[in-house]
């Protein structure tokens, strides 16, 4: 009865806008609760912006990999053994083995966080200056040699992830590459990807630009424009069909 009374005072659209407004409230909530992530602080949701991520042999649509343009959920990690490395084969995630970890480059603030793949835990002994990586089978050596990799005689001065790009040819510690030069600490890890909302990150993308003063919609695959398109034209017919229909109803009935 309260219901009713709503609907006759309040107009039809402030109604509905209300309502999604409320959802959008609701979802985003539930979403942040999930991701750990703290509040007010880094935001749960995280669009693609580079296409170092890609994988040369994907499927129409591309979903189960991280493309421009797609959406994935920033969940908080709290200590090492929350993140499986590639080297490790536990599982796979978006394409290949391993999790997906969003960091801070050299813990700085003031970048725009890279989202990349954990190699390998790069363990760093400080009383005897050695390293243990044990993916690769290295213990207690002078330096890190990975050919596989394009790291060789590496000194980093921390222990850390090596991560990489799936469609770079080298890790982010590669020294020509400049990403982030020391292995990714816990404390620069904003989180890890879990799920993915494919295509509707190209949205933001349209309206922004990236670090390199370039719209970030430019590198986002034409096959994720046909289904994000085809997405909100679905989208959008379902109340519009049930408008006619009730408006097919109403004309009926008188």
């Amino acid at each position: 009865m309260a219901l009713e009374k709503i609907k006759k005072k309040v107009p039809p659209v402030v109604l509905d806008l209300g309502i999604a407004v409320g959802a959008v409230i609701v979802i985003m909530s539930a979403l942040w609760i999930y991701s750990g992530q703290p509040f007010p602080g880094s935001p749960p949701l995280v669009v693609i912006e580079s296409g170092s991520m890609m994988h040369d042999d994907h499927s129409f649509g591309r979903i189960g990999t991280i493309d421009p343009g797609d959406i994935v959920l920033a969940k908080a990690v709290h200590k090492r053994s929350d993140i499986a490395t590639y080297g490790s084969k536990k599982y796979k995630r978006y394409g290949d083995y391993g999790d997906v970890i969003i960091y801070r480059p050299m813990g700085r603030k003031d970048q725009v966080p890279i989202i990349h793949r954990a190699i390998c835990w790069v363990e760093y002994d400080e009383k005897s200056k050695t390293y243990t990586v044990k993916e690769y089978g290295i213990e207690n050596a002078t330096s890190i040699t990975i050919p596989s990799l394009g790291l060789h005689n590496y000194k980093p001065h921390h222990s850390g992830f090596i991560t990489k790009g799936d469609h770079n040819p080298y890790p982010d510690q590669y020294p020509r590459f400049a990403i982030c030069r020391e292995p990714v600490k816990m404390e620069w890890i904003i989180g890890k990807a879990e799920g993915e909302l494919p295509w509707f990150g190209a949205l933001k993308l349209l309206l922004s630009k990236n670090e390199y003063g370039e719209w970030g919609a430019l590198e986002v695959p034409q096959d994720s424009w046909i289904c994000l398109t085809i997405s909100i034209v679905a989208l959008l017919s379902i109340p519009l069909s049930l408008d006619i229909r009730d408006y097919l109803k109403n004309r009926k009935a008188h």
